[in-house]
């Protein structure tokens, strides 16, 4: 029997990836990419197991030499604890070398750039995020990306006719 594992689509028990960020492709240019830790409380945990993470509207942000995911959104459990207070949007704090941390600094500085989250991901028993350094793409940019998304998809159709003839 195959093996799902290290697959990035799909659902099943297989699957390692918890949430993705569709919007930043399509708004961004993608740069150069990270992978980072992620400092996370017992409940986040037992949440994020059960899918329950939105990156939509979410950046990095580096202070005092510190890298935080801002604007993330994980949704409690009911069965969470009772006497612990679940925030759902808590700044969480992304665990990069510091090498990285610096790179990710110098770069957001320039005009234009920023750091966006792209997934959210198991590796092993640890969750890990994949971060970018992006830059905003301008509206003809967007309409290229989509005019050939469409060309592909179009392209796939017509190939699958041809090999059923």
């Amino acid at each position: 029997m195959a093996s799902n594992k290290g697959k990035g689509k799909g659902k099943g028990p297989g699957n390692n990836v918890i949430a993705l960020n569709k919007k930043a492709r399509f708004e961004y240019h993608i740069n150069e990419t990270f992978e980072a830790g992620l400092s996370l409380a017992g409940w986040e945990v037992k949440s994020l197991r059960a899918g329950k993470a939105q990156l939509t509207d979410t950046y990095i942000l580096v202070k005092n030499g510190e890298a935080w995911l801002l604007g993330s959104h994980v949704t409690p459990l009911n069965t969470v604890s009772t006497h612990e207070v679940a925030d759902p949007t808590r700044t969480r704090k992304l665990l990069l070398h510091k090498k990285e941390i610096a790179r990710i600094f110098s770069r957001t500085q320039d005009k234009g750039h920023t750091c966006v989250p792209l997934k959210l991901y198991w590796k092993g028993n640890k969750v890990k995020c994949e971060l970018a350094l992006v830059t905003g793409k301008k509206l003809h940019d967007k309409r290229a990306t989509e005019k050939d998304r469409d060309w592909k998809r179009q392209k796939g159709r017509i190939m699958r006719e041809q090999n059923r003839a």
